[in-house]
């Protein structure tokens, strides 16, 4: 009678699913100096904007350029943050998910241990979902941490009131007004997932991890300019940065939920597209770093 064990060559101390626990990886990258640099930017940031508030005074919206989120930024903690999101989503947290997400693969082969790792044996489709995972678990608390640390900052630096709409200067009951900064930072993980699934597949892609991250940033640079021509109509709809601030419709008397199930569903389909190639690539990839 043959007994099927799952492990390979007849090594019974050979076992693939025990292989790069998710515990290792996530020591791994918890002490690399990148990820404590990059959480400390993050958490400086809106102790520097409330810095910069108390400096230079209470914004005014008598200028008609001023974005409407920035006349009400001091007027309480869940407006602080609003802001800081505001300030934060078209670039900051792009480059913290394409820092994680690109970086964890290209790392390997840039130090030229990807190549040890697969011959351990670490099964290529099973270490490219324990690099995601952590990728992902890391930019995801990235993404939260801000939000959190904005509050904190907000409560400090303006202490508690109500949010204060922009648009009507209406102002939201507590209960609501939580729900909404939810459903706003719910919304921004994920509208990040399209960075981090390309940065993933130039992470795979190239052994340079500044290329697989510079990439991606790049590449959304480059789609938030091609949005700002609006000659092209309807089409920028399919640009996967046309709806990063989608999020602005919580922000209103009653919430309008359009923008953002699109800006979703866009943004879900590119990073399933993006992360099917990544592992096509790796599986057929010849590694020799």
């Amino acid at each position: 009678m043959t007994v099927t064990t799952g492990r390979r060559g007849g090594d019974a101390s050979y076992n693939a699913r025990k292989t790069l626990p998710l515990r290792v990886e996530f020591t791994r990258q918890l002490r690399r100096r990148r990820t404590w640099i990059a959480f400390v930017v993050l958490l400086l940031l809106p102790w520097v904007l409330a810095a910069a508030f108390k400096i230079g005074g209470s914004p005014s919206g008598s200028n008609p350029n001023t974005p409407a989120l920035v006349t009400v930024a001091t007027a309480g903690a869940l407006n602080f943050t609003a802001f800081t999101l505001f300030v934060s989503a078209g670039f900051l947290l792009v480059v913290a998910v394409a820092l994680f997400c690109g970086d964890t693969v290209a790392s390997e082969a840039g130090w030229a241990s990807l190549r040890y790792l697969l011959a351990a044996p670490v099964p290529r489709v099973r270490l490219l979902r324990q690099k995601l995972i952590v990728a992902l678990s890391l930019a995801a608390l990235a993404v939260v941490s801000l939000p959190v640390m904005a509050m904190i900052t907000g409560i400090y630096v303006f202490g508690w009131a109500r949010l204060r709409l922009p648009a009507t200067d209406a102002v939201l009951p507590n209960g609501t007004a939580l729900t909404r900064m939810l459903i706003i930072v719910g919304y921004t993980l994920v509208s990040e997932l399209v960075v981090a699934a390309l940065a993933f597949l130039l992470s795979v892609t190239t052994d340079s991890p500044l290329g697989a991250v510079g990439g991606a940033v790049g590449l959304v640079i480059v789609s938030n300019i091609i949005d700002a021509v609006t000659a092209l109509g309807h089409w920028r709809e399919f640009l996967p940065t046309h709806w990063t601030f989608a999020w602005s419709d919580a922000l209103q008397p009653q919430m309008v939920w359009g923008g953002m199930i699109k800006g979703m569903a866009l943004s879900v389909s590119y990073a399933i597209v993006f992360l099917a190639l990544a592992v096509r690539r790796f599986r057929n990839k010849d590694v020799v770093s």
